[in-house]
């Protein structure tokens, strides 16, 4: 427990000493110190660290991890925007902040979790609701067809909806447990259940081959099916369903890269970015040779050409780190985010509930499946998405919906050791 503590606290500081250093490196490398900006990184600092202390005092029990974890990514975040556009960083940390505040009213909202899955039909159809909104009324922006603009607001309804869906169905497979295990039908060597208890999860597997049809956003697709494939087999133990899912997706996906261009240009681009890597390929191609030229320590901060690649800021914006912060900055990152996956799942496996266990494990592999999609993208390994690396990329909706997903995980965390 001590240790763990002096963790949180060391965790604390180092999130404060990047954002102030950070800060003062990239002001004073462009000649743009302002006082309005160090006073921002202070109040962000003061307030993220009452915010801490307001949760140990009132949840002594819950996972002490979860908030120090985010805002060290956060932190990093906020710099390398500071770096890469300036007159985004003060949009930026007005939704780190605001994040915070979602973070505490999440926890809240969540004390009791055996009570919110009560709203599970109206969390579902609230998040596709949502889908649905951003496919028919969705605009065009970088390349996908995911943000909703409403009058000076503009956001992304599926960073929102994601989170209500893994709450419908953590109740809906907690309910349906038994049945999904055993009302199976037997087809030669593979069991499947029963049509109607698994018409939800066909209703979303064709809900994300719209989002890769009309909102041209694979990354969201994958990320969807892939979260509600793994939350199926968690609560069923049963590899046929997973089998069955996969069969489905790539059969959609094999008529879509068929019938779509768009579609056909992301894999094509995939395969050999080198067959156009001033047009098309401009952006993977930019991305893989500020990989290569980071080494391990990095460039350093200012020191690098991230501004190179299209979009920095928000779909490549690990490129950058790796470019400036080398292989120990990657790294670093990475071990971050899986700590966070670690947490959640730990949480999952001490929960109290069915409920909480799904709701607990669904935000881990949906946190993993995030993380792994984008850098898959920025590396080549996958097809290029158009998805937010979680608390690092600018904007708004994804800087919000990710504290909420902590704040979720952090309110489970206490209900499992009361």
């Amino acid at each position: 427990m001590r240790q763990t503590k002096l963790t949180e606290i060391g965790l604390l500081l180092l999130a404060g000493l990047i954002l102030i250093n950070g800060y003062l490196a990239v002001s004073l490398a462009s000649h743009k110190f302002s006082y309005q900006g160090i006073g921002v990184v202070i109040g962000l600092i003061f307030l993220w660290t009452l915010t801490a202390l307001l949760l140990r005092y009132f949840s002594k029990k819950a996972d002490p991890l979860l908030l120090p974890l985010a805002v060290f990514l956060a932190s990093i975040g906020l710099t390398l925007i500071f770096r890469l556009r300036p007159e985004l960083f003060f949009p930026q940390a007005m939704w780190l902040a605001a994040g915070l505040f979602a973070f505490i009213i999440t926890v809240v909202i969540f004390r009791k979790p055996e009570e919110v899955a009560g709203y599970k039909y109206l969390c579902g159809i609230t998040g596709v609701a949502l889908l649905l909104a951003t496919i028919l009324f969705g605009v065009e922006i970088g390349g996908n067809k995911n943000w909703i603009i409403l009058g000076p607001v503009r956001f992304q309804p599926s960073e929102f909806a994601k989170l209500l869906i893994i709450i419908f169905l953590s109740a809906y497979l907690s309910e349906r447990r038994q049945l999904l295990t055993y009302a199976t039908r037997h087809y030669g060597p593979l069991t499947f259940p029963h049509p109607r208890f698994v018409a939800p999860l066909l209703a979303l597997w064709a809900l994300t081959m719209a989002m890769l049809i009309v909102q041209r956003d694979l990354g969201s697709a994958l990320l969807y099916f892939g979260t509600i494939v793994i939350m199926a087999y968690m609560a069923s133990s049963r590899w046929s369903y997973v089998l069955l899912a996969l069969c489905l997706f790539f059969t959609g996906s094999a008529f879509c890269y068929l019938l779509f261009p768009h579609v056909q240009v992301r894999i094509d681009i995939w395969l050999n970015p080198w067959a156009d890597p001033t047009g098309r390929s401009y952006q993977i191609v930019q991305s893989l040779f500020a990989l290569g030229s980071g080494g391990l320590l990095g460039s350093g901060l200012t020191f690098g050409y991230p501004n190179i690649i299209p979009e920095v800021h928000t779909d490549f914006i690990f490129a950058a780190i790796g470019e400036e912060l080398g292989l120990a900055g990657t790294a670093a990152v990475i071990i971050a985010y899986i700590l966070i996956v670690y947490r959640a799942f730990r949480t999952a496996l001490t929960a109290q509930t069915p409920f909480t266990m799904l709701l607990a494990g669904g935000l881990g592999v949906l946190t993993a499946l995030q993380v792994f999609i984008i850098i898959g993208g920025v590396t080549k390994f996958l097809p290029l998405t158009g998805i937010t690396l979680p608390l690092i990329s600018y904007g708004g909706s994804s800087m919000v919906s990710s504290f909420i997903l902590l704040g979720m995980l952090f309110a489970i965390s206490e209900a499992t050791t009361t």
